[in-house]
């Protein structure tokens, strides 16, 4: 891999630091489009008159009140596992990568409890914004770590798709994550799977 750092070590530190850093993300595609309806109105001394009505079309998971907009906000339970990596040292489909909590806030910033030890560094955060009807993308950053919790190796990005259930009490999608070197370039490896969540209520 990179200056003194074995790949297994590395893939060490990423695994170590992925929950610090789980979780994407984040662009949007917003639709605003104008059409106008051409309506003539006649005259009592019969000449025409060509009247323009501008109308605009929001995509339904935009309109101001409706649910969809919402339903990602609150708290959750996640799991990361492995999926579709490949080279010698990339962790097996079904490898377990991270799981803990993570909240949705309004306000489009998120916040993760992950479940790695503390002193790898088990809080991060991110910001999502709506891409569609029930689903969210989230650009995640966290920093990397080595194991013993004294050496600084790097940020971490993590980038999520997920949607939202029809009845918002789970959401699913896929994540990437990228451990880079402390120049913030130098890529030092990567990791791709799918993430799971169940909501978390008062009740």
């Amino acid at each position: 891999m990179t200056r003194g750092l074995s790949m297994r070590t590395i893939f060490g530190t990423v695994t170590v630091t992925i929950a610090i850093s789980v979780v994407g993300m984040l662009f949007v595609a917003e639709a605003n489009a104008a059409c106008s309806n051409l309506q003539q109105q006649q005259q009592q001394s019969g000449q025409g008159q060509y009247e323009f009505i501008s109308t605009a079309f929001v995509p339904v998971w935009d309109r101001e009140g409706d649910d969809e907009d919402v339903s990602v906000v609150g708290l959750w339970k996640f799991a990361f596992v492995a999926k579709g990596n490949t080279g010698p040292m990339a962790p097996s489909d079904g490898t377990p990568i991270d799981a803990g909590y993570v909240t949705w806030h309004s306000d489009g910033t998120e916040l993760m409890n992950s479940g790695r030890p503390p002193i790898s560094g088990d809080f991060c955060m991110g910001v999502w914004k709506q891409i569609g009807p029930s689903t969210f993308k989230l650009n995640h950053f966290a920093m990397g770590w080595d194991p013993t919790g004294t050496v600084l190796v790097g940020p971490v990005n993590i980038r999520e798709t997920v949607t939202v259930s029809p009845g918002r009490h789970s959401y699913a999608g896929t994540f990437t994550l990228i451990q880079y070197a402390s120049d913030e370039k130098t890529i030092l490896a990567d990791v791709k799977g799918t993430v799971t969540a169940t909501r978390i209520t008062v009740d």
